[in-house]
């Protein structure tokens, strides 16, 4: 006699679903508490009490610096999703598709032509010129024939080196190539408050991310399927074109290159999840703080008194896990 199998009911897994996501919210809170509370300042709970530098170097450069940390994971991995999305490719993210190098070019124009530029118009053409790339780099992967989940990727890349380079000749006939090191470094040593605060704009592009998620994963389903099913295409493509790039100038502004993490997070979250942006996107939320979190730390600790920038030890990371994800990819289609 066969024994019953027991089924989880929709109840049930909803309850699994929000208990893991809870638990996860709070291992990221645990390191972001972690983040606060490592540094070359030695700020422990006596001192902060009954000491004004302390408590002063805390607020002044500690929280924004995580505050930083937090809003910058968010930006990127929000990104990947939206260009995975729009794209059909899990292995595009901003810094594979050239829009954070069209970012820093923008960046670098309006540093030589007009030094005394603020910060907001710095974003502001950094986002146009984040806009124009992706838009170019769409509309060159229309008339590339061959559109593996490998050859998606190297378009965006050498699309991302020609305009790198050219970034690189300009700063190097104006003097500006120390400027541009900062930028790539994609470190959080030099935040402090005052410098943040445009990063919590990328709250509300996540919020609008949040929103129009369906949209994004009917989308994913390719031009034709999505519009048999009533969705204009091109218009959500626009709209996740005008988020990424809006989301990579702020950034690219404030603390330069993340690389990879767009990437690494989004395709995690799918494998273990699936496709549902509105589902996925609290797990990327988290999962990308976590992950910058971490390689931040370990920036930090592991030639303390020095620090290595997280964007470094990201980078590491993410070659890793892009190289895994390739080569698993092709063991899937070969199989």
């Amino acid at each position: 006699m066969s024994t019953p199998v027991l089924q989880r009911s929709p109840a049930t897994r909803r309850g699994r679903g929000w208990f893991a996501l809870c638990a996860g919210a709070v291992v990221t809170l645990a390191l972001v508490v972690v983040s606060l509370g490592v540094g070359g300042y030695d700020i422990t709970w006596d001192s902060f009490r009954g000491d004004d530098a302390a408590r002063e170097m805390f607020f002044i450069s500690r929280v924004p610096r995580t505050l930083a940390l937090v809003l910058a994971a968010v930006a990127m991995g929000v990104s990947g999703v939206v260009m995975q999305m729009i794209v059909q490719n899990r292995f595009v993210e901003p810094t594979t598709t050239g829009s954070s190098q069209w970012a820093a070019l923008g960046v670098l124009l309006v540093t030589w032509l007009h030094p005394g530029a603020t910060p907001l118009l710095r974003m502001v053409i950094a986002s146009l010129f984040a806009f124009a790339g992706t838009l170019v780099f769409l509309g060159v992967l229309r008339r590339v024939s061959l559109r593996s989940s490998v050859v998606v990727p190297l378009v965006g890349m050498m699309l991302g080196s020609v305009v790198g380079a050219g970034t690189l000749f300009i700063a190097s006939e104006t003097g500006l190539q120390q400027t541009l090191a900062a930028w790539r470094s994609g470190g959080f040593s030099s935040i402090v408050r005052g410098q943040y605060e445009p990063l919590w704009a990328v709250g509300v592009i996540a919020v609008v991310v949040y929103v129009v998620a369906d949209r994004f994963t009917i989308a994913g389903l390719g031009a034709e399927v999505s519009t048999n099913l009533g969705l204009d295409h091109g218009r959500v493509v626009f709209l996740g074109s005008a988020l990424v790039a809006l989301a990579t100038g702020i950034t690219t502004v404030v603390v330069g290159f993340i690389p990879f993490l767009g990437l690494v997070v989004p395709n995690v979250v799918s494998m273990l999840r699936g496709d549902d942006v509105r589902r996925n996107l609290p797990w990327v939320v988290l999962a990308s703080v976590a992950l910058v979190v971490v390689c931040d730390l370990v920036g930090r600790t592991v030639v303390f008194p020095l620090e290595i920038p997280a964007s470094v030890v990201l980078g590491a990371v993410g070659a890793t896990t892009f190289v895994a994800l390739v080569l698993r990819r092709r063991r899937t289609l070969g199989g």
